[in-house]
């Protein structure tokens, strides 16, 4: 199963639903918690391509984006394809 990086923040409800999605789908999860560690932020950014709004999800080498690009994949009933890559 490919790996999937999110960088996510407290109190964040995107961030709680796709970890969620993530964790009920068996997905190998790095959650990093990046919104008061500014080397964390600073590389959420490089990788991102300057995205800031939280989650941001990879998976793999992969940008996938947010919870909504997230839910999206898995509506179209492609997410589980790219997990277990």
């Amino acid at each position: 199963m490919a790996k999937v990086t999110i960088y996510t923040r407290p109190m964040c409800g995107y961030c709680v639903r796709a970890l969620a999605l993530l964790t009920e789908k068996g997905a190998d999860i790095e959650e990093i918690s990046a919104a008061f560690e500014r080397e964390k932020r600073e590389e959420m950014l490089a990788k991102s391509n300057g995205k800031t709004t939280y989650p941001q999800i990879f998976i793999g080498d992969m940008h996938i984006g947010g919870s909504d690009e997230l839910l999206a994949l898995e509506r179209a009933g492609k997410l589980d394809p790219l997990l277990n890559a």
